[in-house]
């Protein structure tokens, strides 16, 4: 437990992926390996035995068939389409600490891209209520998803622009203040980090601690939801490309 607070224990990772055609992969990703450990040093052996924390999983699936028909009957034609080409991934084995959650998707377009950003928390929704059905019951990633819906997203051929909403945000810290001071008790860490990979070198980047790299093709942003709190604009960011 201690080696554990020395470093971080539930890493975000939000990466995209531009290419020359104009397409997009984008990928959410959250290794929640390290505070699986912590809880497992928590958990009570009688609690350790059940069949529920036995449970291993390592699958990928498509988003929308691993919905339930009644949550596929609320959405619309739209977002039907948007989970059609996301791909929910879970590599889980709780025993051996190991937890990680990830959805990719693949936009064919910029409009696409600004689409699918602006309506992934919705998406997370969805996928928690898939979730319940045993996909995930014991850790999600749908929190921390939700917290996509914060931001304002404009996108093109030449141009990555996010800037956040601060009401939104105040909005999401409120729901999910117990988590993250649940977290914070066991001092588990949320490190965030954003990687943009680009087709051709970039031309300007309006964000102090971005990161461009030596070929100016990768940009990297890291914060953590401490510093977020503090000061939400440290996420805002705007690439010309």
């Amino acid at each position: 437990m201690v080696a554990c607070t020395l470093s971080s224990c539930v890493d975000i990772v939000e990466r995209y992926n531009f290419k020359a055609n104009g397409t997009c992969d984008v990928i959410y990703d959250f290794d929640m390996s390290k505070a699986v450990a912590v809880l497992h040093n928590l958990l009570s052996d009688s609690v350790a035995a059940t069949p529920q924390f036995a449970m291993a999983k390592d699958t990928v699936m498509n988003l929308y068939s691993a919905l339930p028909d009644s949550t596929q009957n609320k959405m619309s034609e739209e977002e039907v389409k948007l989970a059609q080409g996301s791909n929910l991934a879970i590599n889980m084995n709780l025993k051996r600490n190991l937890m990680n959650v990830s959805i990719r998707h693949e936009a064919n377009s910029p409009s696409e891209l600004e689409y699918y950003l602006q309506r992934m928390s919705k998406l997370a929704n969805y996928e928690q209520e898939g979730s319940k059905r045993g996909t995930l019951n014991m850790f999600n990633a749908q929190q921390l998803i939700a917290g996509q819906d914060c931001y304002a997203y404009q996108v093109t051929n030449t141009k990555f622009i996010r800037l956040i909403d601060k009401a939104k945000f105040n909005k999401f810290l409120k729901k999910t203040q117990s988590t993250f001071a649940m977290a914070k008790a066991m001092l588990i860490e949320t490190p965030y980090k954003v990687v943009l990979n680009f087709a051709r070198p970039v031309k300007k980047i309006d964000n102090k601690k971005a990161v461009l790299s030596a070929d100016r093709k990768q940009v990297t942003l890291k914060t953590n939801m401490d510093e977020l709190i503090k000061n939400p604009n440290l996420m805002n960011i705007e690439i010309d490309f």
